[in-house]
């Protein structure tokens, strides 16, 4: 598991394991949001696997699947939302952390937007997803 700190409350990561998800909790986040929709890949945990051991960790848990051909998704408010006010520290995740870091600057709001291109790109994802405002 490679979590990245993306602020203070948003943090993304690769793909996850479900026994991951207790150290995730031990480790203060509150809220996860799963970017990968099901059946991406061979052996992939599902949505409703990471939902239970969420709940069992005690973690909200947010399903947002998306890929290169929905991406931004449904409800982009909806996700700007629990980025910026969960109850406590947000981790998203995909297969590598791209999306999620993606999804994450497509709910910035346009007067923040350059800061946190400048704070993805110090982290070294390919931002291509969101594109330039």
């Amino acid at each position: 598991m490679r979590i990245v700190e993306v602020t203070p409350q948003v943090a993304v990561s690769e793909q996850l394991n479900l026994e991951d998800v207790p150290t995730i909790a031990a480790a203060g986040y509150r809220v996860l949001v799963n970017n990968r929709p099901d059946g991406e890949a061979p052996g992939q945990p599902s949505s409703a696997e990471f939902a239970a051991a969420a709940a069992a960790s005690g973690l909200d848990y947010v399903y947002y699947p998306v890929n290169g051909m929905n991406f931004p998704g449904p409800d982009l408010a909806r996700l700007a939302a629990t980025f910026d006010s969960a109850s406590g520290p947000v981790l998203a995740f995909c297969r590598s952390g791209t999306r999620s870091i993606n999804l994450w600057l497509a709910t910035r709001p346009a007067e923040d937007f350059p800061q946190a291109v400048q704070r993805a790109r110090s982290l070294g994802y390919d931002l291509s997803m969101v594109g330039q405002r």
